[in-house]
């Protein structure tokens, strides 16, 4: 039987990388669906450093209009605590697993957070998006080009499409407002 902390002492040793299990680091909790919220309170509750962005939605109910506050990546929540406290947060309810590989947790780099922080700003309104990825296939869902399917070439202000003609085997890319896509499972 290998103990947890020989189990991180062969990571270790297997990657040549020193990690300092006492330093807080991110770790992306995964929690289980629309548990987001309970499990940031909880983290609260035992003084773990925990961010949950929000997102504000708008939903129409029966008889009225009611404002939301719906988790920016949905099954997600972002907690700050030294390696070695893993079960701390490892034993909440509703909490899954420490995002990683291998089966060891991987932490996400500070700057991530705060850029993190910096794009819920009010006036940018962030939104939950797809993930899209450089050569993913996307659907159009907007615009002249509405239903195409094409490849993702990049992203940077905007999304380039490459939509293809197999039948001539020729190509065009165009700027598509990354909104106005969709990934094709």
């Amino acid at each position: 039987m290998i103990l947890p902390n020989a189990s991180l002492q062969l990571r270790e040793q297997a990657s040549g990388e020193q990690v300092n299990h006492d330093q807080p680091r991110w770790y992306v909790v995964h929690t289980c669906a629309n548990h987001e919220k309970r499990v940031a309170q909880q983290l609260g509750e035992r003084n773990v450093e925990q961010f949950l962005p929000l997102f504000e939605s708008m939903r129409r109910w029966k008889d009225r209009r009611v404002r939301l506050q719906l988790p920016l990546f949905s099954g997600y929540v972002f907690a700050r605590l030294p390696l070695r406290n893993r079960l701390q947060v490892l034993a909440l309810p509703s909490v899954v697993r420490l995002v990683g590989f291998g089966g060891f947790a991987v932490p996400i780099a500070d700057e991530e957070i705060e850029t993190l922080r910096h794009t819920l700003l009010p006036q940018l309104r962030a939104l939950p998006h797809p993930y899209l990825t450089q050569g993913k296939r996307v659907r159009i869902l907007d615009g002249p080009l509405k239903g195409a399917e094409g490849t993702l070439l990049r992203r940077k202000s905007g999304c380039r499409v490459v939509l293809s003609v197999d039948l001539i085997a020729r190509a065009a890319s165009v700027e598509i407002d990354a909104r106005d896509i969709e990934r094709i499972s």
